[in-house]
């Protein structure tokens, strides 16, 4: 007897059918973030990142061009198992002399992006980029009392709306748009409530333009500081939650965005009692900072329990958000994206229904037990019987130290 047919006797004993659980996990995309191959840099300005954003590490191998970083994402695809998409930002545009903007981009500057998708069979996810400009202005972008750079932004909002149903209708796959703004303060401000009235009322002028909401999904994500800016921002968790139910969006979590007491796998259910859909970016954060490599630790497991306990697959975006330049950033991509799965896979195989009806009829003796049983089951042997049925091995480090001599080591 194999490995995997042994586990699939053990899981069947608790109740659980591996085959049903792999079979669900090749009907789980999951948008992979594009900013972790050239540190979140783009190919539409030269300046440092601004707006609370810091990537640290000098590994060798940075995406430098278009082509590059399509490579590298092609590399960290092919190892990477399952339904994927792509999520792009703004400042990734391809412009090839026909320069604009950022609120005059239009869809011909992302035409390279989505012959790339078609290519692969695979949807596109985008994100307005509002960091990383001279119009940032003070740190203020949709928030700033200068009308004119209010304006811009409102105006970079507007295009971003219409190059994601570019992308929707390219793909056939519904796009998710992301909202998300650095405006804050470093130190205690004056008047908290007038930069979230002009936030507001940008979005009112952003979500003004039509759209196809079956082929768009715009999400608003909150944040509750930045490196300067660490007393407010304007897009708190209450300003974004409160806008998108009013509204009818899509509240997005970053599970690195928030006190580090709080935990995003304890709010997906709160969410899910008054909202269609609901937006992830899973991360991890450490002590300050949001954007660490994905584990398969504690936080990232009850993530994905907590969507598939409460059969919200069909209704919560799962994407990724993390940069790290101090190691290979495709292994970063590979290792990050890759635990998502194993937690998607972990949560499929929960005997869920029989600690459901523990807890219904208040056995916690048992329900604790049982969970603790659970932490020792074969999950191993499943994981490497999924990788297997797509072509790929549990380790991957010498196929990426393989293009690293290869390719990584040459860009200079």
């Amino acid at each position: 007897m194999s490995r995997y047919e042994s586990a699939k006797e053990i899981y069947a004993s608790y109740g659980v059918d591996t085959e049903a659980a792999l079979e669900k996990m090749n009907s789980i995309p999951l948008s992979v973030h594009c900013w972790q191959g050239d540190d979140v840099i783009g190919f539409d300005s030269t300046g440092s990142l601004s707006g609370g954003i810091q990537t640290t590490g000098n590994y060798p191998g940075r995406a430098r061009t278009p082509e590059e970083l399509m490579a590298d994402i092609d590399k960290a695809f092919s190892l990477i198992p399952g339904v994927k998409k792509l999520n792009l930002h703004a400042c990734y545009a391809i412009f090839d002399g026909n320069s604009a903007d950022r609120d005059s981009i239009r869809p011909e500057h992302f035409r390279k992006w989505v012959e790339f998708a078609k290519e692969r069979g695979i949807g596109l996810d985008f994100n307005p980029t509002y960091f990383s400009h001279p119009m940032v202005k003070d740190g203020l972008t949709l928030t700033s009392p200068d009308e004119t750079v209010r304006r811009f932004w409102v105006e970079h909002g507007r295009r971003c709306i219409e190059i994601s149903q570019y992308f929707a209708e390219e793909t056939g796959i519904p796009c998710l748009m992301n909202i998300w703004i650095p405006d804050g303060f470093k130190d205690i401000p004056a008047d908290r409530l007038s930069p979230r009235m002009r936030y507001k009322k940008s979005l009112d002028e952003i979500l003004s333009i039509p759209y196809d909401k079956s082929k768009v999904y715009i999400s608003v994500e909150s944040k509750v500081f930045g490196i300067g800016l660490e007393s407010y921002t304007a897009g708190s968790a209450e300003f974004t939650m409160g806008y998108t139910m009013k509204n009818g969006l899509v509240p997005l979590m970053d599970n690195g965005h928030y006190h580090p007491t709080e935990l995003v796998s304890d709010k997906i259910s709160s969410l899910l009692c008054f909202n269609d859909k609901v937006a992830l970016h899973v991360t991890r954060g450490v002590r300050w900072d949001s954007d660490h490599v994905i584990l398969l630790d504690d936080e990232t497991k009850e993530i994905m329990r907590e969507i598939v306990r409460n059969d919200a697959l069909d209704r919560v975006f799962i994407a990724t958000d993390y940069f790290d330049a101090s190691i290979n950033r495709i292994s970063a991509w590979v290792t990050g994206t890759r635990n998502v799965r194993k937690a998607l896979l972990g949560a499929l195989l929960e005997p869920s229904a029989k600690k459901k009806a523990l807890q219904e009829n208040g056995d916690f003796t048992a329900l604790m037990a049982l969970g603790e049983e659970e932490k020792t089951l074969p999950f191993g042997d499943v994981w490497e019987e999924y990788l297997s049925r797509n072509s790929m091995k549990n380790s991957y480090i010498a196929d990426i130290k393989e293009y690293e001599e290869k390719v990584l080591v040459n860009r200079k």
